[in-house]
């Protein structure tokens, strides 16, 4: 019996790839930055992840843009219970 034909991802599949890898390079980044050993490194990836950081924004706007990544207006009700819960 043959393989079966593997599905083509949708343009919504690999953007919502990219972001991932692009939240993984950030950790990666971030991760880079705090155990820097020397003052130059440390700046190098620092630049690296704020670059990074604004590429995964631009990211998350096309998707926002597309309907591909919907977020919802909390309620005053949701606000009110998460300051309680941490006390502000």
């Amino acid at each position: 019996m043959p393989a079966p034909t593997p599905k083509a991802m949708t343009d919504k599949e690999y953007i919502e790839d990219v972001l991932l890898t692009s939240k993984t390079l950030t950790s990666m980044y971030h991760y880079a930055t705090q155990e820097s050993s020397t003052e130059g490194l440390h700046n190098q990836f620092k630049c690296n992840l704020n670059d990074s950081l604004a590429m995964q924004h631009r990211i998350f706007a096309a998707m926002q843009q597309s309907g591909w990544y919907p977020q919802q207006q909390a309620e005053q009700q949701q606000i009110n219970q998460v300051k309680m819960k941490y006390g502000q």
